[in-house]
């Protein structure tokens, strides 16, 4: 058995060879071209850009979490005008001002997640000259910190700090699952290039075939050996096989055409494709497949992202709907002077209390419902969640025991190929030796083509289902190591 399926590997080997003999050729493997599909396709250019967004908006996020340093102010305020002053007795007057407010503000903030405060300071200079009146004045803040501290609310901070590490890690598995699934596209491309050059080499070698006993009927005809109906037959079979070639040429083409535009092939170099091996040394059971799934897929992340931005949501309507208050609090100094240097020179101290509330005491109801609807959405995404992970796990489980079939599918059609190819063969010289019909060669002529073309088709599921293991658990088997770009 094992030496007919090499047989049947080296004469399907052999179409694909002899192809790549005519002209200028671009040999490829099936590799080969994953890779250039990886490297050069607009698909991967496309992932690797929404890598690079989510990369920078994990980085946004993580930025409100560190100091903040801020300079501000307004240089200069230069005013002249009239201004309306209110009199004692109820009168207006326009009293002219002319002067100029200039300042500098220098601020840090820091916030506290586990609370949602924010702690700041600030040190801050003040000018004003008064033209009208030649006078100047000098304020300054030296030194100032406080914290505000929200009371009873929500604290995004906190749930952000557990959600978007998530989101980033979803993002950067989300990427090598789109240059695996790349893969997958590129084996379709691959396996439609590769049917059509060895249905091309079929069909010229059936019509080369044909052609040749067509020659020897003909002789054949003329001794009386043969009747005229097997003449015509031939002759029909000869005008099948010629069509056979245009079609085949034509399909060749269109493959060809779909796979340089997916991998972003340039040249115009004619590609002829190797046949991908006919066996793996990958190894791989359900349970295998499964701890690698949870482990690296992004969906299996977005399990857990689901479920937490869920609960946010309940806390956040909960936090909405009741006592909302901020609490602030500040200590510093502060001095006003005529000059710049007696403005530093024992400052007053200064503090600030401040207590802001909001109570809601009549909403119709509509803080309970906005916590009902959290609350049923929460349950929602569970019992979504739940389901998910239940198609998660049949996919996955599915898939392996696909692939097992496809192996075993893959060792058959090669064997099938092999029998039917020196089934030919044998028929082919019986009926040059006038012991077989041309019906009987005929149905020996058709086998051949469909056990070929079953063999490539074996192929590509077996492809299909290792680059489709691939991509369920992000999980090299051969190498036994997780993928990672």
């Amino acid at each position: 058995m094992k030496s007919l399926v090499v047989t049947g590997l080296l004469l399907a080997a052999g179409i694909v060879k002899g192809y790549a003999q005519h002209g200028d050729t671009l040999a490829l493997t099936l590799n080969q071209v994953v890779e250039m599909a990886r490297d050069r396709s607009i698909s991967s250019k496309q992932a690797s850009t929404v890598k690079k967004t989510k990369y920078w908006e994990y980085r946004t996020f993580r930025s409100n979490y560190q100091p903040q340093l801020a300079l501000d102010g307004f240089l200069p305020a230069y005013q002249k005008t009239f201004s309306e002053v209110m009199q004692p007795d109820g009168t207006i007057l326009f009293q002219p001002v002319h002067n100029n407010n200039s300042a500098l503000n220098l601020s840090f903030s820091q916030t506290i997640a586990a609370t949602g405060a924010t702690v700041f300071g600030r040190t801050r200079l003040q000018r004003f000259d008064d033209f009208e009146r030649d006078n100047k004045l000098y304020n300054a803040t030296p030194f100032g910190v406080g914290i505000s501290q929200p009371l009873l609310t929500f604290n995004s901070l906190k749930w952000d700090k557990n959600i978007e590490p998530l989101k980033f890690r979803e993002s950067e598995q989300a990427y090598i699952e789109s240059m695996e699934d790349i893969a997958i596209k590129v084996t379709g491309y691959f396996f439609d290039l590769l049917l059509a050059q060895v249905n091309l080499q079929i069909s010229e070698t059936n019509l080369a075939n044909t052609e040749n006993i067509l020659r020897i009927a003909n002789e054949k005809f003329e001794l009386g050996k043969v009747s005229r109906n097997e003449i015509l037959q031939l002759s029909l079979e000869r005008v099948k096989a010629q069509k056979a070639v245009g079609i085949a040429k034509r399909d060749m083409e269109i493959a060809t055409l779909n796979l340089r535009s997916f991998t972003g092939l340039k040249d115009n170099q004619k590609i002829s494709l190797k046949l991908p091996p006919a066996t793996s040394k990958m190894k791989v059971s359900s349970d295998k497949v499964l701890q690698e799934a949870y482990a690296n897929r992004s969906d299996a992340i977005a399990f857990q992202r689901r479920i937490a931005e869920a609960r946010r949501d309940v806390a956040k309507a909960k936090g909405d709907n009741g006592l909302n208050a901020v609490l602030t609090a500040q200590l510093g100094y502060s001095k006003s002077e005529s000059t710049l240097p007696k403005v530093y020179q024992g400052p007053r101290s200064q503090q600030l209390v401040h207590l802001s509330f909001m109570i809601p005491i009549l909403d119709w109801g509509r803080s309970k419902s906005r916590t009902k609807t959290a609350e049923a959405n929460l349950e929602f995404t569970s019992y979504a969640v739940e389901q998910d992970k239940q198609i998660f796990v049949q996919e996955i489980v599915t898939q392996v025991t696909l692939f097992d079939m496809m192996q075993e599918q893959l060792v058959l059609s090669a064997l099938a190929d092999s029998i039917a190819s020196e089934k030919y063969q044998v028929a082919k010289d019986r009926y040059v030796l006038g012991n077989l019909s041309i019906t009987d060669l005929s149905i020996a002529f058709a086998e051949k083509d469909q056990a070929k073309r079953d063999y490539i088709a074996a192929l590509r599921d077996f492809w299909g289902a290792y680059y489709q293991l691939r991509y369920l658990s992000l999980y090299d088997f051969e190498l036994n190591r997780k993928i990672r770009y």
